[in-house]
């Protein structure tokens, strides 16, 4: 595997070897000495084109951890707000001897086309590309329903856990990364949403789906519900009446929260508009995983980076 695009890229026998191999990385992370050797000389670039503090820092960090060389490349300030093409960045890193570039950018393929173009000969990860994918949330997001749920075992998928992803669907490359990497771990996944923001294609690839939140958990006893973030900066139309009549119907709140199974585990890939998609008894209750979430994106991060980078050698 030399690139990860996508969710759907993933085998899984490979979904599972990234997964336990986190576990592993987990344990470096509680160490005194968070480090490893495996990546020494090598030089991984963090190319974002829109802001993301958290997802890019998590990136930094699992680098370093495995003692990569890190530069951090934003668009702001940049030659890229002067008019540079992606082409000119991408060869201007190759002549740096980026051995790995990780790509978020508001063009939805823009990773693809960096990976497939041959203006760059690293590896290329996809950090979010507009409204198509962000594989390692998935990924992380999986780790943390494997955490929770199947004590981390080795080898362990999601076969039989029935998870729900509600919100606004159309807009988030979380939504469909989950989708598909739940389905290859053998999870069945339940898309809850406003019919103005759950696109039939996706709709058509889910276990079921729901337009009501309420009928959703009355039928269906959820092991993990996933909310999403309502992402407004993306929406050129009024998908819903108002954010109070959204956070009515479709957010997660208290009341639904007592009608979940006591060991449901709520997620939010985060930033989380609290009192819209979810309210604070939700989000701050003892069934959220949110900031385990965000623990586990560095160890995920890690692994995926060790996969494509490390060329087989050993996790000291």
């Amino acid at each position: 595997m030399k690139h990860l695009l996508s969710a759907g890229d993933l085998s899984l026998e490979q979904a599972v070897a990234i997964l336990d191999t986190a576990i592993q990385m987990e344990q470096v992370n509680k160490r005194e000495i968070k480090k490893l050797p495996t990546l020494r000389g090598k030089t991984v670039v963090n190319l974002f084109f829109e802001d993301s503090t958290r997802t890019r820092t998590s990136f930094e960090v699992a680098a370093k951890r495995l003692s990569a060389d890190v530069i951090n490349f934003t668009a702001k300030g940049s030659s890229v707000s002067k008019g540079e093409s992606l082409k000119d960045t991408a060869q201007t890193l190759e002549a740096m001897g980026a051995d790995g570039v990780i790509i978020r950018h508001p063009a939805s393929g823009a990773a693809h086309t960096l990976a497939t173009s041959g203006w760059i000969e690293g590896s290329i990860v996809n950090a979010g590309d507009g409204t198509h994918e962000h594989p390692t949330q998935a990924l992380l997001d999986a780790y943390t329903i494997r955490q929770k749920l199947r004590d981390n075992a080795i080898g362990s998928d999601l076969a039989g856990l029935k998870v729900a992803i509600v919100g606004d669907i159309a807009h988030s490359r979380v939504a469909r990364s989950n989708l598909q990497l739940l389905k290859t771990l053998g999870a069945e996944v339940y898309l809850v949403a406003p019919a103005t923001l759950l696109p039939g294609g996706l709709a058509a690839q889910a276990k079921g789906h729901y337009y009501s939140l309420d009928k959703a958990i009355s039928e269906i006893e959820f092991d993990a519900i996933m909310m999403l973030r309502v992402q407004s900066e993306r929406m050129t139309a009024s998908f819903f009446p108002s954010e109070r009549e959204y956070a009515r119907i479709w957010g997660l709140n208290g009341e639904r929260l007592a009608r979940l199974r006591p060991k449901t585990i709520v997620m939010h890939p985060g930033p989380m508009n609290r009192g819209l998609e979810i309210d604070a008894k939700a989000a701050d209750s003892k069934n959220s995983v949110i900031l385990a979430q965000v623990a586990n994106g560095v160890s995920v991060r890690m692994a995926v980076l060790y996969h494509l980078l490390a060329g087989g050698s050993e996790i000291e």
